[in-house]
């Protein structure tokens, strides 16, 4: 995962030099007379670390753009907060001047994706950021109607 604006920029230049070592890879091993499956055999790890490269470009690029999109899963709330302090244009050293803790202390917890953070501490950095979440609650894998989905609309339900 790209956390900040420096490894962004490290990730599009590794992406340049890793597409021309594609090619040249590719090109070696046809050169050497091996079948079309083959090459693609061989290439894979490299074509899938691509990527992956590529599609953690995507997701900071969105994260700055503040393309959130929908948390589904309460487990992924780390990688959602990692998104918002980059959202806000924040380094990791100002969100840990905002929390008042270390820099050294972001930079594990992001790199942990906040695993295992509670409920007061995801609060105390949604604070920080000046963020607010709202929840709603329905079953697993379908959407409930919004009346049951609000939790204001509870009360409501026969």
């Amino acid at each position: 995962m790209i956390r900040s604006e420096r490894e962004y920029e490290e990730a599009r230049r590794r992406i340049a030099e890793d597409r021309k070592m594609v090619e040249q890879q590719r090109s070696v091993l046809v050169g050497m007379g091996l079948p079309a499956e083959d090459v693609e055999l061989a290439m894979s790890p490299l074509l899938a670390f691509q990527e992956q490269l590529v599609a953690d470009l995507g997701w900071y690029e969105r994260a700055r753009r503040r393309e959130l999109g929908t948390l589904h899963r309460l487990t992924d709330l780390g990688r959602w907060l990692i998104a918002l302090r980059i959202a806000n244009g924040l380094t990791q050293r100002q969100l840990a001047g905002r929390l008042g803790v270390t820099e050294a202390q972001v930079s594990r917890d992001e790199h942990n994706e906040y695993h295992g953070i509670g409920v007061d501490r995801a609060q105390r950095i949604l604070d920080a950021l000046a963020e607010t979440i709202t929840i709603t609650i329905g079953p697993a894998g379908g959407r409930a109607p919004a009346a049951e989905r609000d939790l204001a609309g509870v009360g409501k339900l026969a």
